[in-house]
């Protein structure tokens, strides 16, 4: 079974196959999603203190911030030369 792998920046990577979305921070509603995900000890922080560009949602219901544009994660998660193998 091959497990495809996303980089979401500063080394950070990311199953693709549990993504669900990839979306701005910028509207309110997105904005109290996050913070809905701190209270509940679900929000994971990848920025590395850089500003937010991206949010990812997956299927576990948690919420992943990301310092890298949407387009760029969207971008990577199509690309075919992301790491698509066996993890052991």
């Amino acid at each position: 079974m091959g497990i495809k792998l996303v980089n979401i920046g500063f080394g950070n990577i990311v199953s693709a196959n549990r993504i669900i979305a990839i979306v701005s921070p910028e509207s309110a509603p997105i904005k109290r999603m996050i913070q809905e995900a701190r209270d509940r000890g679900i929000l994971i922080d990848a920025t590395y203190g850089r500003r937010t560009r991206a949010v990812i949602i997956t299927d576990s219901d948690h919420v992943i911030l990301s310092a890298v544009q949407p387009e760029t994660v969207a971008h990577r998660f199509n690309d075919k030369d992301n790491f698509d193998g066996d993890i052991d």
